[in-house]
């Protein structure tokens, strides 16, 4: 496992690490998910992703009673909680000041920890002024409740405006960004954030980086069974798999797990090492609902030295 600085901070992450969307306290049993967290941690994982909103708070619990059952020193691994969707009353929900402290407590407690190492705003919120949510932030990097905080899914002129209202308040600048990257979400990492990334030094946990599953090859010869698409709540998801635009993808997917195989890989492995090519991507986050799906993945750690700047750009003339 190679280890990558999270954007100017001082903190090491691994290439690769594991989060829970999905799976844990839902798709997956506990037995499950303590095999595959064993399986991270022994490949050189050292960071694991979370948020208050998965599974309704159950993947935390999963994730903190496995944590909690390991001997695994504190200082090897690095974990996460997300706030923003916390339920459906006023103050459960959003960025104020209160939830902001009531959902790191409420993580802190599901994950059986003193304090998280990374902390995200899951989305922007319009309803609360940047100045209350970066000045809480920093309150709980203060009072050690957490380490580093960050954004999910911000624009960049609204992580900027972070950075300003840190100035402002004197509190403490977001870390790090947790985008969608893979080949067929690009936009963010490779445009909207340059400027981030060349002033601020930007950290990036990406997510998604097999598109949903779409980059698995699996849905070549239809809709196989069991997949999160079908999950209850992820309904949303299930119309990116239907349409023209996804017979599209499809056809682009085919040829790319024909690249794939020439080079000697499998097409998931071929999609994870091109995340890692970019140089502003900190960490890839791996999901799997199974061991043999993980250990497969981890292997894209090697594959990056297969993608030349030729690979690459056969690559970007199949997306065309």
């Amino acid at each position: 496992m190679k280890y990558r600085r999270l954007g100017n901070s001082g903190l090491k992450v691994s290439e690769l690490s594991f989060g829970s969307w999905v799976t844990f306290g839902n798709q997956i049993d506990d037995k499950t998910a303590d095999r595959l967290m064993t399986t991270a941690y022994d490949a050189g994982i050292n960071f694991f992703d979370n948020a208050e909103a998965y599974a309704g708070g159950r993947s935390e619990e999963v994730m903190g009673r496995i944590l909690a059952s390991k001997q695994w020193p504190r200082e090897t691994w690095c974990v996460s909680s997300k706030v923003f969707w916390g339920g459906d009353q006023p103050n459960q929900t959003g960025l104020s000041r209160k939830h902001v402290f009531e959902a790191c407590h409420a993580a802190l407690r599901r994950l059986q920890v003193e304090y998280l190492d990374l902390y995200f705003c899951h989305r922007p919120d319009p309803d609360t002024p940047i100045e209350e949510t970066v000045a809480a932030m920093s309150d709980l990097i203060r009072q050690g409740k957490i380490l580093y905080w960050g954004t999910s899914e911000w624009s960049a002129a609204e992580i900027m405006a972070a950075h300003a209202a840190a100035e402002r308040v004197g509190g403490y600048r977001p870390t790090m960004e947790q985008p969608q990257y893979n080949l067929f979400e690009r936009h963010k990492m490779e445009e909207d954030y340059s400027r981030i990334f060349a002033d601020y030094g930007l950290g990036t946990t990406v997510w998604s980086p097999l598109a949903s599953g779409k980059l698995t090859g699996k849905y070549l010869s239809g809709t196989p069974e069991d997949t999160r698409i079908s999950l209850e709540g992820l309904e949303w998801l299930k119309a990116r798999f239907e349409g023209q635009d996804f017979e599209k993808e499809l056809t682009k997917i085919r040829r790319l797990s024909g690249l794939a195989n020439d080079l000697g890989m499998t097409m998931p492995r071929l999609a994870i090492a091109w995340c890692l090519k970019n140089p502003n991507v900190s960490t890839v986050i791996l999901g799997a609902s199974k061991v043999s799906q993980l250990e497969e993945n981890l292997l894209a750690s090697d594959d990056t030295e297969k993608l030349s700047c030729e690979v690459l750009e056969t690559i970007d003339s199949i997306l065309a």
